[in-house]
């Protein structure tokens, strides 16, 4: 009896023990291409220009929108971002350089 019972806890109790264990899984950096495609879905925008920048070992993306509403903004998105929002961008929330246009 006791037998049955621990054979049928055996993978609850082996669960955390083998998630634990996963080697973490590489992320891909992001690309510039797909950085202008994020900045463009966020913004509903026109690009104007897109620059990569390094810093160390990490690269940010400096791009420069004109949004519908006539607006200049230079967002920067780091290559460690993730590829799908959670939510809005920061350029959404009014972060970034501004010029009326």
């Amino acid at each position: 009896m006791f037998l049955r019972r621990l054979l049928a806890c055996l993978p609850a109790l082996l669960l955390p023990v083998l998630a634990h264990a996963a080697p973490p899984q590489e992320k891909t950096p992001l690309t510039l291409e797909e950085a202008v495609a994020k900045v463009q879905q966020d913004t509903g925008g026109k690009i104007l220009s897109a620059d990569p920048r390094k810093f160390g070992r990490r690269t940010e993306y400096r791009i420069k929108v004109l949004t519908p509403e006539g607006h200049v903004r230079t967002i920067s998105i780091s290559s460690d971002a993730p590829r799908e929002g959670t939510g809005k961008h920061p350029a959404g929330n009014g972060a970034g350089k501004k010029e009326k246009h």
